[in-house]
C-alpha cells in the first residue's frame, strides 16, 4: 500500500475570492460593491485565478518527486513492442529466374473509413527460387528406393506406396533446387484406387528434408483428397530445406509419408498411384514487423566530454538486436558502438552506449570521481567534433499491429511477378508502451524481487519481463510426482487474435517454443539453487454448450442465434472471458447456471429452456457426457469447443 501523498494547499479558487472578500470588509469598509461588475472583484479574481494554478502545480511536487525517486533507482518505462507475422507472397505465375523481394518490402491491411491502414514490413530477404521435377522415388517400410521416374515419362501408373500400405511408406519428390521458404505446387494426375480413407483427413503427413534432418510442411490445400483423384497439393516448405543424395539421386526432397491412424481414423486398403507428376515454385513466406526501418539519421557532433546526451528523431525504439547501430565518424571512418544496458561493466576505451528505448534518448559513458581525486572513465566518449549518425532502427510496434489472419493483403512496395499477398496466421507480439502509472504499480514488485525469483509472485513478474508480449502468465507449485520436488510451475499463454468472427483457433493458444525457451532461460539465471522449473501452456479444457432458447415473437432466430454462439465464445473465453472480461480464471469450474444467465442477456430471448454441458477434447473432438458442472484443475482454462443453440421462434 502506498503512503497518503499530504495537500500541501487545498484551498481553490472560490476560496481565494471569499477570503479576499472578507479582508476587504476589515481593511476597506467604504467598499460595498463586491458584485462580479466591479472591476476591483475582477482583479481579485484575476488573482485568485493564478494564486489556484500556483496551488495546482505546488501539489504535483510530491508526484514529481515519486517519478524522481523511480529514476533514481533505475526504473525506466518499457518501450512497446512490435506484432510479427509470417506473410506469403503468392507469385502470379511460376518463373524460370528466382525473384528476390528485398527486406524492408512493405504491406499493408486494408485501409477502411474508420481505420488507417496498418503497415508491416519484411525484416529479410527473401529468395523465391524457381523449381521443377526431376525425380520421382518410392520408398516402403524395410524395402529398398525405388526410382519410379522413367515409368512416369512413359505415363504408367505408379503405386505410391506398397500395395497394402503400412505406415512409413513413402513416396518422394526431387526438385532441382532446394527451396527454403517456398510454396511449392504439386500437380498429380492419379486413379482413384486408395479407398479406405476419408479425402479430408487422410493419414499422411507432408515433409522436406532439411539440415536438420525431415522436418513436416504445412499443407495449403490438397486438391487431392489424399493423392485420391487428380489435384494440386500446395506445400510451404520450412526454412532450412536443403539439397541432399537419396538412392544415388541429388535434389531438393519433398516427401509424402503415411502415418499411423489416430482414434477412428480410416486407412488406406489398397495405395493410390500416380501417372504423372510435375512441380513449381509458386511462392514465398517470410516474416515481416509492425515497424518502420530509419537509415542513416544524423544525431549532430560530439562535445568530447563524458556523459554526452543525444536523442533520436522517432521514438519509441522497437526492441531488436541490436535495438540501434550507432556510427561516429573518426579518423578512420565510421566506428560502431554497442548499446549495453549499463556502463558497470565499461572500461574507458569501451564503445558502449545506453538506449532509452521509450523515449530514444543514447548516453555516452560517464566519468566518475573516485575518493582520491582521480577520474575513472565508464565507457568512451567520442573524439570532439565527430559526426554521430543513428545507422539503423525501428520505430513503431503497439497493440495495432496485432491484425488477424488474412488482414494483410496490400503489397504497398512494387515487386513483379507478384500477385498477391496475405498473412496465413494473425500477427502477434504487439504490446503498447508502459505508462507512468503502470511504472509506479511495477516498481514497488521490482525493488523487492531485486532480478531474483524466490516467491510465485517474483516468477512471474520476471516471467512477464522476460516477454511482455504474452497474453497471461501465472506461476503454481509443481507437483512433486510429476515435476519433482521443489518445483515452480510457470503456465504461458500466447497473444491470440481471433479470426474474423472473433472465434479462436485452439493452435493460437498454444505458445512457440522460442518464446518458452526465453522464460525458460531468462527465469533460470535468476531461480534459487536446487528450484526445478516447469514452463509450458495450461491444459485446455474444452467445453460445448448445448443449449434451447425461446426467442421472442418477431424477433430474427437467426440474428438470436448468432448473438447467442457470440456470447458463449466470449464468455468461455481464455484471454477475454469470465466475469471481468481478463480471461477465464485458472481453475474455476464451469456451471450451467451461469451459462443460463449468459443467455437470459441476449437481446432477443425470452426464455433460456435447457442448458447442458460436454467437456470435449479440442485435437480429437471427442465430447463426454452431458452434465451440469465442468471441474477445472488448478492449471486449466477452459477452451471454446462447437456450441449448439437451438433457438425457438414463432414457426417451432
Amino acid at each position: 500500500m502506498a503512503l497518503p501523498s499530504p495537500n500541501l494547499d487545498d484551498r481553490r479558487f472560490q476560496q481565494f475570492v471569499d477570503d479576499a472578500k472578507r479582508y476587504i470588509q476589515q481593511r476597506a469598509p467604504e467598499w460595498t460593491d463586491h458584485n462580479v461588475s466591479d472591476p476591483g472583484v475582477t482583479l481579485v479574481e484575476t488573482v485568485a485565478h493564478m494564486a489556484d494554478q500556483i496551488v495546482y502545480r505546488l501539489n504535483r511536487v510530491p508526484e514529481k518527486n515519486h517519478l524522481a525517486f523511480l529514476d533514481l533507482v533505475g526504473i525506466s518505462l518499457f518501450p512497446p513492442s512490435a506484432a510479427r507475422a509470417d506473410v506469403t507472397f503468392w507469385l502470379s505465375a511460376p518463373q524460370e529466374e528466382p525473384v528476390v523481394l528485398p527486406a524492408g518490402t512493405e504491406v499493408a491491411t486494408l485501409r477502411t473509413e474508420s481505420e488507417e491502414a496498418v503497415v508491416f514490413a519484411t525484416e529479410r530477404q527473401l529468395d523465391v527460387v524457381s523449381s521443377e521435377l526431376t525425380h520421382v522415388v518410392v520408398q516402403n517400410s524395410g524395402a529398398a528406393v525405388e526410382d519410379r521416374t522413367a515409368d512416369l515419362a512413359e505415363g504408367k501408373d505408379v503405386r505410391c506406396f506398397a500395395e497394402a500400405p503400412r505406415a512409413g511408406d513413402c513416396l518422394l519428390f526431387g526438385l532441382s533446387a532446394a527451396v527454403p521458404h517456398c510454396a511449392v505446387a504439386l500437380e498429380l494426375d492419379s486413379r482413384v484406387d486408395g479407398v479406405g480413407v476419408d479425402p479430408r483427413q487422410p493419414p499422411l503427413v507432408w515433409e522436406a528434408w532439411t539440415e536438420d534432418g525431415w522436418a513436416e510442411c504445412e499443407v495449403d490445400r490438397d486438391g487431392t483428397g489424399g493423392l485420391n483423384r487428380p489435384g494440386e497439393v500446395v506445400l510451404h516448405v520450412p526454412g532450412g530445406h536443403a539439397v541432399s543424395r537419396t538412392g544415388g539421386r541429388q535434389a531438393g526432397w519433398l516427401r509424402c509419408r503415411v502415418t499411423e491412424p489416430l482414434s477412428g481414423q480410416p486407412f488406406y486398403t489398397t495405395s493410390p498411384t500416380v501417372r504423372s507428376a510435375e512441380a513449381f515454385t509458386i511462392g514465398g513466406t517470410t516474416r515481416a514487423v509492425h515497424a518502420e526501418t530509419v537509415h542513416d539519421e544524423a544525431l549532430g557532433e560530439s562535445t568530447g566530454l563524458p556523459g554526452q546526451r543525444l536523442r533520436l528523431a522517432h521514438a519509441p525504439v522497437v526492441a531488436d538486436d541490436p535495438p540501434l547501430h550507432l556510427q561516429t565518424a573518426e579518423h578512420d571512418g565510421w566506428v560502431d558502438w554497442t548499446v549495453v544496458p549499463h556502463f558497470a561493466a565499461s572500461g574507458p576505451h569501451d564503445r558502449h552506449i545506453t538506449l532509452d528505448a521509450a523515449t530514444g534518448e543514447i548516453v555516452f559513458g560517464p566519468a566518475v570521481r573516485e575518493p582520491d581525486g582521480t577520474l575513472r572513465q565508464f565507457g568512451a566518449a567520442p573524439p570532439k567534433g565527430a559526426v554521430v549518425r543513428a545507422r539503423r532502427y525501428r520505430t513503431g510496434g503497439g497493440r495495432a499491429g496485432n491484425v488477424a489472419r488474412g488482414a494483410v493483403q496490400v503489397l504497398r512496395s512494387s515487386v513483379p511477378y507478384v500477385a498477391e499477398v496475405v498473412n496465413r496466421e494473425a500477427a502477434r507480439g504487439g504490446v503498447d508502451g508502459e505508462t507512468v502509472e503502470e511504472a509506479k504499480v511495477r516498481a514497488p514488485i521490482t525493488l523487492r524481487a531485486q532480478e531474483r525469483a524466490v516467491t510465485l509472485r517474483d516468477y512471474e513478474e520476471l516471467a512477464r519481463r522476460a516477454a511482455p508480449e504474452t497474453a497471461r502468465i501465472t506461476c503454481l507449485e509443481g507437483e512433486e510426482g510429476e515435476h519433482g520436488a521443489y518445483a515452480v510451475r510457470v503456465l504461458v499463454v500466447p497473444q491470440a487474435v481471433p479470426d474474423p468472427g472473433g472465434r479462436l483457433r485452439f493452435e493460437q493458444l498454444v505458445p512457440g517454443k522460442g518464446l518458452l525457451s526465453r522464460i525458460t532461460r531468462h527465469l533460470d539465471e535468476r531461480r534459487l539453487i536446487g528450484t526445478r522449473l516447469a514452463v509450458g501452456p495450461p491444459f485446455y479444457q474444452g467445453v460445448t454448450v448445448v443449449a434451447t432458447v425461446h426467442a421472442f415473437r418477431g424477433v430474427d432466430t437467426d440474428r438470436v442465434r448468432r448473438q447467442a454462439h457470440d456470447a458463449l465464445y466470449r464468455h468461455l473465453d481464455p484471454l477475454t472471458g469470465g466475469a471481468d472480461g481478463k480471461g477465464w480464471p485458472f481453475g474455476r469450474p464451469v456451471q450451467s447456471g451461469e451459462v443460463f444467465a449468459v443467455l437470459q442477456r441476449v437481446p432477443g430471448v425470452e426464455l433460456v429452456d435447457e442448458v447442458r454441458l460436454h467437456p470435449a477434447d479440442p485435437l480429437t473432438g471427442k465430447r463426454g457426457e452431458a452434465t451440469d458442472r465442468i471441474d477445472l484443475q488448478a492449471p486449466s482454462l477452459v477452451f471454446s469447443f462447437d456450441h449448439r443453440v437451438r433457438v425457438i421462434g414463432d414457426g417451432a
